[in-house]
């Protein structure tokens, strides 16, 4: 099975022959078939040339760049093999058409807002339920009226209303003191629980695009986030369903478990930030997740959530194509 490769430490990346050959700084070396390569992440400093990207592309492997902070930077896209000509016509003709586009925009704020409410409702069965009644009446209430809502400015607003209740949560869930949310910032994030936030919703951006580059869905054009000079709008509009799910779960998770401890954060001039150690363990926390299979009920067989990504995406290539209207993917716990 493929897996992603995260590279953290420092060095010079080549190719040799079917392998990728990494040379760090002291002199060792590691090296990765290419045939179990999905996409690269990148974190160190690493020096390649242009050989390189050749091969990657040839393979069809993605390349995601990170700055020194964990920031998403930026990502070599091969070129496409799977676009359709006929499907980026479809794509901006859903954008163009505001009606259209509304629909489809709505149904990824309805599709965000219910999993938001899933791990709450998930977390109240575990004996929080006075705690976190008046959080899920507040996101309950955003739900009910998106069907009153006729622009992406006040969808987008309900599902920042909506979000920022949720976060909130989060302190009577975890009751750490050291993570504590107060509000939502992200350039730079101002606490532990914000640049964690940050890092996640990072890594589902880029798990999004490469799902992307195997459909024939243009990433450029989005519904929910506007098409604009932004490289990428899709990956956002389709990660908003994932992200409680995904990100926030397993978030909780790793401070409830003590897998990530105040100990795994630095501060700078730029905010506050996870160590390396801390990458790495959440790294290896999020390559896990993505494995992780559930039983997919319409195909009657177990799916990895990583996949359960691409599956969402067929969905809005049939919902583009007026197959079938998307219905986003909703957890059940």
């Amino acid at each position: 099975m493929k897996r992603s490769l995260y590279l953290i430490s420092s060095g010079s990346l080549h190719r040799k022959q079917n392998t990728l050959r990494l040379d760090l700084k002291d002199g060792t070396h590691k090296y990765f078939p290419i045939e179990q390569i999905k996409e690269i992440h990148v974190f160190g400093e690493i020096t390649c040339n242009k050989r390189l990207f050749e091969y990657l592309s040839q393979k069809e492997i993605l390349v995601h760049f990170y700055n020194r902070y964990g920031y998403y930077v930026g990502s070599f896209y091969p070129r496409e093999h799977y676009n359709s000509g006929y499907m980026i016509l479809k794509q901006a003709a859903h954008y163009l058409d505001i009606e259209k586009r509304l629909n489809l925009a709505r149904r990824f704020v309805a599709g965000a807002i219910v999993n938001l409410l899933q791990v709450l409702y998930y977390y109240r069965r575990r004996g929080l339920e006075d705690n976190l009644s008046s959080i899920i009446e507040t996101i309950e209430r955003q739900s009910v009226r998106l069907d009153e809502l006729h622009s992406i400015e006040e969808l987008m607003q309900a599902e920042g209303q909506a979000r920022e209740a949720y976060y909130h949560a989060f302190d009577a869930i975890l009751r750490n003191e050291a993570f504590t949310f107060e509000r939502r910032t992200r350039r730079p994030p101002r606490n532990r629980l914000n640049a964690l936030l940050s890092f996640g919703n990072s890594l589902l951006y880029t798990a999004t695009l490469a799902e992307i580059y195997k459909t024939h869905l243009d990433p450029r054009i989005g519904f929910l986030h506007a098409t604009n000079f932004r490289r990428f709008s899709l990956n956002l509009d389709v990660a908003e369903i994932f992200k409680p799910i995904l990100v926030d779960r397993l978030i909780l998770s790793l401070i409830q478990k003590r897998q990530l401890q105040d100990r795994h954060f630095e501060k700078s001039i730029n905010g506050l930030y996870l160590t390396e150690k801390g990458r790495k363990v959440f790294l290896e926390a999020w390559e896990r997740r993505l494995q992780t299979t559930l039983h997919h009920r319409s195909l009657r067989r177990n799916v990895s959530y990583r996949h359960l990504i691409r599956l969402e995406l067929y969905k809005v290539e049939k919902h583009l194509l007026e197959e079938k209207e998307y219905t986003p993917f909703r957890t059940r716990w």
